[in-house]
């Protein structure tokens, strides 16, 4: 189940790539916290959930950002801020990718939560 993570992360690091996002950190990590992607796009910078699903029958992927797991993010989130001494904006964005039939289906929700 691991390695289906990591190619929905690789995948969507491709994708934001495309999009003009900068990768700043992977799987950063704050006590139970963790943040699949942090991202920089301008002056903004990104944490990113990712969410891979291989069928929809049980819900979107989108759907299984719990709010425990947001709490979480955000607590990294502002962790991550202080290190860095960031002063900028921020957001909370949620890529959710279904892969049906060998192909990837992927959406980008921005400003997800928080």
């Amino acid at each position: 189940m691991q390695s289906i993570g990591k190619n929905g992360e690789n995948h969507a690091l491709w994708f934001l790539s495309e999009q003009g996002y900068e990768l700043l950190a992977r799987n950063y990590r704050y006590k139970r916290a963790e943040i699949d992607l942090i991202c920089k796009k301008e002056q903004l910078i990104v944490f990113v959930e990712v969410k891979l699903r291989t069928s929809a029958a049980y819900g979107h992927p989108e759907s299984f950002v719990s709010d425990k797991q947001q709490d979480l993010i955000v607590s990294a989130a502002e962790q991550y801020v202080i290190e860095n001494d960031w002063t900028g904006d921020i957001r909370f964005d949620v890529i959710a990718i279904l892969k049906s039939k060998g192909r990837l289906e992927v959406d980008h929700f921005k400003d997800a939560f928080y």
